[in-house]
C-alpha cells in the first residue's frame, strides 16, 4: 500500500516495561515528541508489554514519570500491548489461513547444539542481520498429521512464519521509504535474510515483529521513528504489512546512543538511566544536550 500522506502526521514512542528508561530512550523520545509537535500532527505513547513474565506495572510507572520530567506529552488513553492480545490472534489466525504458518518445536537449546555440529566440522550456518542463527528447516517440512500428533501430546512449540511462502504469496519486490540517519531514500527490503521468523510463542502471545506491525496498523501511525538497530527488521514488517493488507508508514531510523565501550546502551547500566541523571540535578535541558539536540 502507499506510504500515507504526511498532512496530519501520527507518531508514537513505545518502550518496553522490562527495566528503566535511559539517554537512548531519551533520544528516541523527544524525536517522536519534536516531529510530531513541529509538524502539528499528533504524539502517542504505547507500552510494548507482551513479554508479560518481565515487564511490571513498576517499571511501567517509571516510564510515565520520566516521560512527564523530560516535558513531553502524549495523547490518552496509552496504549498497551497486554490489553490486546486478541489483535494479535486474529492475525495470526489470517495468515494461518492462508498457509503461511507451522507449529516449531525445537528448543533454542536443540538449535544451538544442531549449530555448533555444523561449525564445528567447518560449516557455516547461515545468520539473521542480528547475527543468530536462522531456524533450521526440519519443522516446515513436518506433514499436518505429524504436526498435529506432536500437538496433542503437548509439545512446547512456536509458531513461524514459513518465510519462502509468504514471499510467494507476495510475489513481488517490497520497499519502504527512509528519512533517518543511514541510508536514505527507497530502501529494498530483504525479509529473507531473517529465515523463517517467530510470530508467536508457549509464553508470549505474539512476538514483537507482529504486533509492532499490527499495533502500528491500529493506531494510525505515519511515522515510525525509532534506533538504526531496528533498521533491518523493518524488512519483516513489511512483509507482514503486505501479507496483512496494512498500510505502509514512513521510516525514520535514527543514530544510538552508545556507552563507553561504544556499544548500545542496555537498561540495566544505571549510570546512563534517566532516573539516576535525575537524582544527580540533571534536569530536561541536560539531557537533550547529552543526546545531542
Amino acid at each position: 500500500m502507499p506510504v500515507p500522506s504526511p498532512d496530519k502526521p501520527v507518531y508514537r514512542f513505545a518502550p518496553s516495561p522490562n527495566g528503566n528508561l535511559h539517554l537512548g530512550h531519551a533520544l528516541s523520545a523527544f524525536l517522536n515528541h519534536d516531529l510530531a509537535r513541529g509538524a502539528g500532527g499528533r504524539f502517542l505513547l504505547r507500552i510494548e508489554d507482551i513479554d508479560t513474565a518481565r515487564c511490571t506495572p513498576e517499571f511501567e510507572a517509571r516510564i510515565y514519570r520520566d516521560l512527564a520530567w523530560l516535558g513531553l506529552e502524549w495523547e490518552n488513553p496509552v496504549r498497551r500491548q497486554s490489553e490486546h492480545f486478541t489483535f494479535y490472534a486474529a492475525a495470526l489466525g489470517r495468515l494461518n489461513e492462508i498457509g503461511l504458518i507451522y507449529p516449531a518445536f525445537m528448543t533454542r537449546g536443540e538449535v544451538k547444539a544442531r549449530v555448533a555440529a555444523l561449525e564445528a566440522m567447518g560449516g557455516v550456518w547461515p545468520r539473521d542481520p542480528d547475527g543468530s542463527p536462522l531456524y533450521p528447516e526440519d519443522d516446515r517440512h513436518r506433514s499436518e498429521t505429524e504436526r498435529r500428533t506432536l500437538i496433542e501430546k503437548g509439545l512446547r512449540h512456536a509458531f513461524r512464519l514459513d518465510m519462502h511462502k509468504a514471499l510467494e504469496q507476495v510475489n513481488r519486490p517490497l520497499f519502504w521509504t527512509e528519512t533517518g540517519d543511514g541510508r536514505k531514500g527507497s530502501i529494498e527490503a530483504d525479509p529473507a535474510a531473517w529465515g523463517d521468523v517467530i510470530l508467536s510463542r508457549s509464553d508470549a502471545a505474539s512476538s514483537y515483529h507482529l504486533s509492532v506491525t499490527v499495533d502500528d496498523a491500529a493506531q494510525g501511525i505515519t511515522h515510525v521513528v525509532r534506533g538504526l538497530d531496528l533498521f533491518a527488521a523493518t524488512s519483516v514488517h513489511r512483509l507482514l504489512q503486505a501479507l496483512l493488507d496494512l498500510p505502509e508508514p514512513c521510516y525514520h531510523h535514527h543514530r544510538l546512543v552508545l556507552g563507553a565501550d561504544g556499544r548500545k546502551l542496555s537498561k540495566s547500566e544505571g549510570s546512563t538511566g534517566l532516573a539516576a541523571l535525575r537524582s544527580q540535578g540533571l534536569g530536561p535541558d541536560a539531557i537533550r544536550r547529552l543526546v545531542g539536540l
